[in-house]
This record gives C-alpha cells, structure tokens and sequence, in this order.
C-alpha cells in the first residue's frame, strides 16, 4: 500500500483555470476592430495599441471589465478615423460591458477535481481584479465552498503571495500555486519558493505571456496539460 500524500496547501487562480474567462474579452476585441475598422492599421496593428493602453493603465485602473471598456474607448479615440459621436463611444463601452453579463463556463474537470481535492488538502483561491467582479464570479460559479479563504488581490507578484503565505501561515515547501498565466501565477510564485503548477489555457491573455521561470526558486515546478490531472500528484 502506498502512503496517502500528506497535506498540500493547494492556491488555484480563478481566470482560465476554474472557468472560461479571456474568450469573452478576445471576442469583444475582434467586434471592437470590426467596428473601428481601420483603412491603413492592420488588425495586428490596431490590437498593439490597445495592448499599450491597457499596460499603461493598469496601475490605474486595474482589470475587469470596467477598466477593459475604458480602455476600448480610449483606443477608439485615437484610432477613429470618423467624427466621434456618442452613440459610437456607448457600442464601444457596450463590447465590454457585455463580458459582465456573460455565464460562467466551468473549464472540463474542474468541480468534480475540487471536490475531491479539498477532501484531503487545504485549498485557497487567489484571483486578481475589481474585488465585486471577481467575488460575484466566484459566487455564480458555485464552488466558493471549496476553498477556506479567497483572495482578491490587485496584482498577482512576488509581495502578494508573500502576504497571503503569511496570512494563511502555510509552509512554503508544502504550498503549490497552480493556475494558466506565467506571469501572475507561476513565476511570481516560484520567486518566493513556493511550488507552483502550470496548466496552460488556449487562450490565455497575451499581456500574460512569459517564459516559465522553472529555476527561479527552490520550489517543485509541475506542467500539466489537463485540470484534472491534478489528481495524479496530489490524490494517488
């Protein structure tokens, strides 16, 4: 007989690796540059914008879809190639307006895999973004009851996993942060030592995109291709 793993401290991000969430945001762009629909940018081109005007305000105005449809607007403003009337700045707040509206899709495996996880390990949630938005997607994706604490945090770095290690008073060696983004959620984590867990999404936001830090720290670096492979490592 083998020995049952002892418990693990289990943090999950919530975005692109509980349920779907950046397809709503690629789809509102691709209306957003049907709409702009630029006589010499390139598609391509028009999206790097954007990308610019997004990094440059998230220190201001975080994420969610507030910021996102500011964001839409103030890209149509410098790219708009036609007087700028009212009724084309409310179509263009609308494309991200829409992404609260739409329902929460549980990404294959997910519940099922807690369910059987929080049965033997202590798990967290740890989400970044405008906190009303991201607790009321935790609360219509039914599976707060899962998880001891959830965390809200503006930014996903280095000084919020080490607060929210000292909060949960966890150790280090035991904790596994497991989520898509390479930069929010593998290689911040492993930078303090803790052990970290990459499940890519298809679609995993570009501003997310960095090479995964394998070294970058003492802590165990896991890929896995499917959500519910999890139970390999920490159910077996």
């Amino acid at each position: 007989m083998t020995t049952p793993m002892p418990l693990q401290h289990l943090i999950f991000d919530a975005d692109d690796t509980l349920w779907e969430n950046n397809i709503h945001f690629e789809r509102a762009i691709e209306d957003f540059l049907d709409f702009l629909a630029h006589s010499t940018l390139t598609r391509e081109e028009a999206r790097a914008v954007l990308d610019e005007i997004e990094q440059a305000n998230f220190g201001v105005h975080g994420y969610g879809s507030a910021a996102f449809s500011r964001n839409l607007r103030l890209c149509y403003e410098h790219l708009a190639e036609r007087d700028i009337a009212e009724a084309d700045l409310r179509t263009v707040m609308a494309f991200g307006e829409r992404i609260l509206s739409q329902p929460i899709e549980l990404i294959d495996g997910v519940e099922e895999t807690l369910a059987l996880l929080a049965q033997r390990h202590d798990l967290t949630l740890m989400t970044k973004g405008h906190p009303e938005e991201q607790r009321l997607k935790i609360d219509r994706s039914g599976l707060g009851s899962y998880f001891r604490h959830a965390a809200v945090v503006p930014e996903k770095d280095a000084a919020a996993y080490r607060a929210l290690v000292t909060e949960l008073e966890v150790d280090p060696a035991r904790t596994w942060m497991i989520g898509n983004s390479p930069k929010s959620d593998i290689n911040p984590a492993l930078g303090i030592g803790l052990n970290a867990v990459f499940i890519p999404h298809h679609a995993t936001w570009r501003l997310e995109h960095q090479d995964v830090n394998g070294g970058a720290g003492p802590g165990t670096l896991l890929v896995l291709e499917r959500f519910r492979d999890l139970g390999q490592h920490f159910l077996d």
